[in-house]
């Protein structure tokens, strides 16, 4: 009876993460037209503060009795959530949503980079090798491809402007966060981490909004129809889900569930924005989704084959 409880909440766990998966890509979109009428910064500390102060209605038995450990964990993943989305925002705000979507795709391959670091490293992970090293290689080429225009390969990273930067950084940020929920999930209860890191994940956008300049805001029905997605579904339940999901499954599978994320950016962008990607920008995608992959199988293969 153990191991059947096991599986069906291994289960419920991907099919909860690839719906997330799905409502996160959905929203590049729907926050690429909002940032029309809010500025990136500002959009971030409304939806943050909307999403903690659901959360704190809806868990505030559990926030009592927090312990140190409880604060850490919430104030750690809180402080990678809140620069990954700083990051993510203002780079999609001077990107297309679909180049914002698929560099953030490559956190899946920062995350068995940084695993290289042994304290890093979540229990059972597997130390990262040859397959994760040629996924990260096909994941920069991609991105060259997928970001420059034709005749600047050469120039490489140069060639990057400054949404894509910053939707890199967003990306190793991202993979923090993911990391660090790694070593938390089995250390802290899902809705007190999931409150948690939201709540400093605000406190780290309040204080970083001055970065982004004056900020603006003009009343719009679809800033509304955003800020109330992304606050409710995107972050309030997303993360609150993510926090409960990582109990069950080890970062690698998380991970590998995220890579639909740029597919399903890229489709919506297709359908509601008409984004197209030429055959050079279709190029660098499939080359970072093989990264990506190779550097999610890769480990897992090279496991079974010496076992």
């Amino acid at each position: 009876m153990p191991n059947q409880t096991k599986r069906s909440h291994t289960l419920t766990a991907h099919l909860l993460l690839i719906a997330v998966t799905l409502v996160w890509g959905a929203t590049f979109p729907l926050v690429k037209s909002a940032l029309l009428d809010v500025s990136p910064l500002l959009f971030n500390l409304l939806r943050m503060t909307l999403a903690f102060l659901i959360l704190a209605a809806l868990n505030g038995r559990s926030l009592r009795g927090l312990s140190r450990k409880d604060l850490r964990f919430g104030a750690v993943a809180g402080l990678f959530l809140g620069l990954g989305y700083q990051f993510q925002t203002a780079g999609l705000a001077r990107t297309s949503a679909s180049k914002s979507a698929f560099i953030t795709g490559l956190v899946v391959v920062f995350v068995p980079l940084l695993g290289m670091i042994p304290r890093v490293r979540a229990a059972g992970a597997v130390k990262p090798g040859l397959y994760t090293f040629i996924g990260a290689f096909a994941a920069f080429a991609g991105l060259v491809l997928l970001t420059t225009p034709p005749g600047s390969g050469a120039a490489l990273l140069v060639g990057l402007g400054l949404g894509e930067w910053l939707t890199l950084a967003c990306a190793v940020a991202f993979a923090a966060h993911l990391l660090t929920l790694a070593h938390a999930a089995t250390n802290v209860s899902a809705r007190r981490l999931g409150t948690l890191q939201i709540g400093f994940a605000a406190f780290v956008l309040l204080i970083t909004l001055p970065l982004g300049g004056h900020p603006a805001f003009h009343l719009t029905s679809r800033a509304v129809l955003a800020l109330a997605v992304t606050a409710i579904l995107a972050t309030a339940a997303a993360f609150t889900i993510q926090s409960w999901a990582q109990q069950h499954l080890p970062a690698s599978h998380t991970a590998l569930i995220f890579t639909l994320e740029p597919v399903f950016a890229w489709l919506t962008s297709l359908i509601f924005l008409h984004e197209h990607l030429g055959a050079r920008a279709l190029c660098g995608a499939a080359l970072i989704l093989a990264g990506i992959l190779a550097a999610e199988f890769g480990p897992t293969l090279r496991q079974s084959r010496v076992s």
